[in-house]
């Protein structure tokens, strides 16, 4: 695929080595973890989904699925219902990287009946807004209800981001990209003053808007947007926080070499640069050398190539009781190569190879029990990590 085609950067040429993984050491990793692979299968879910972007829950037995064109589908009971939930097809500018991104409910959902989503608005701007159910009918929301909570104007069309999560503290967290076209153009990564190449950290729980936590790290700060969190990203397209020790990981899509995951512990604190576009991955970006002084580098990378892919897609800590092997485990996937691994900090983030699916990887979820799901975009299948 093009970059113009879909989702963060799924595209170019094939080549490269894994650090210190040749292509025969991953040959032999992939070999010595037959049993792993076999351990698992993807069970299917639902099907008739179209170009699936994100897999969430409301902390009961629904599974929520945005689809990119505008679309929040629900599925219960294993049953895709065939009215939407949400359809916001008429306020989106779609195609390519643009569309309905972002889906994300809080943990006091089923008393505020609140949540929010993020989009790329008729003008490509990026949006963050709240929404609420419809009175009576928790398979419904309301369209009417919608409040705008963020807008941010975008230079180009791809590296929208899209992420949008709740962390342990109840704040609601947003991954915007640098604003796209390739290399950051405008420098946007390492600068405090746009939301651009960030991750952002905002209160939602008052009755209208968003307030600003007093513990953001660039609260006040000359330059600075007081909303950021992080910074140094490139196109954050998944993150997520581990539901049982609340530590941060971030898959963050690379340009034209490496694709990385950065990790994060709980109570770190904010304000890490995560590099771009100093660095892409473990690597100077465009340079022989480059002052690393004060960047918070991957805890893993891959480089583009056959045995990998190029565009990465982040998932979860498995918490699930189904898969025992993957207990702990963070699950991630390539969009382009559709090759799904895991890693762990317990074994020195070194890859396990899970499955070749054969498709294009777009997201991962978790249900409100932490079992794991998987979308292939092409197909519209919903898949569940099972045994």
């Amino acid at each position: 695929m093009s970059e113009q085609s879909v989702l963060p950067k799924y595209r170019r040429g094939l080549g490269g080595y894994v650090g210190a993984l040749t292509a025969l050491a991953f040959t032999l990793a992939l070999a010595a973890c037959t049993q792993n692979v076999v351990a698992q299968r993807l069970v299917p879910v639902a099907d008739g989904l179209r170009q699936p972007v994100v897999i969430t829950n409301a902390g009961d037995d629904r599974l929520f699925v945005a689809e990119q064109s505008g679309a929040v589908r629900v599925i219960r009971g294993g049953e895709l219902l065939r009215e939407p939930f949400l359809d916001l097809s008429g306020e989106l500018s779609t195609g390519g990287e643009r569309g309905l991104l972002g889906l994300a409910f809080p943990a006091d959902y089923q008393a505020s009946g609140r949540f929010y989503v993020y989009y790329t608005g008729d003008g490509g701007q990026s949006v963050l807004s709240r929404f609420s159910v419809t009175p009576g009918n928790p398979n419904r929301a309301n369209p009417e209800s919608e409040e705008v909570l963020l807008t941010q104007e975008q230079p180009y069309s791809n590296h929208n981001g899209g992420q949008i999560a709740f962390g342990p503290d109840g704040y609601l967290y947003v991954g915007l990209g640098d604003g796209g076209s390739g290399g950051d153009p405008q420098a946007n990564g390492q600068n405090l003053g746009t939301f651009l190449g960030k991750l952002l950290r905002l209160d939602v729980s008052g009755d209208a808007g968003y307030t600003v936590p007093s513990d953001n790290p660039f609260v006040d700060r000359d330059g600075a947007r007081d909303e950021i969190w992080a910074y140094g990203l490139r196109n954050p397209w998944r993150f997520s926080f581990d539901r049982d020790t609340g530590d941060l990981y971030i898959a963050d899509v690379g340009q034209d070499a490496y694709e990385e995951v950065n990790f994060t512990p709980a109570g770190t604190g904010g304000g890490l640069n995560y590099g771009w576009k100093v660095m892409e991955g473990l690597h100077c970006y465009q340079a022989a050398s480059c002052d690393q002084a004060g960047l918070t580098l991957p805890v893993f990378e891959y480089p583009h190539g056959p045995q990998w892919g190029t565009s990465i897609t982040g998932g979860y800590v498995y918490r699930g009781t189904d898969v025992a092997a993957l207990q702990g485990s963070y699950v991630f996937a390539d969009f382009v190569s559709g090759r799904i691994w895991s890693t762990s900090e317990a074994d020195d983030w070194a890859p396990k190879p899970l499955f070749e699916t054969g498709f294009n990887v777009s997201t991962f979820g978790e249900d409100a029990a932490g079992e794991l799901y998987v979308a292939a975009y092409d197909s519209g299948m919903l898949y569940r990590v099972g045994r």
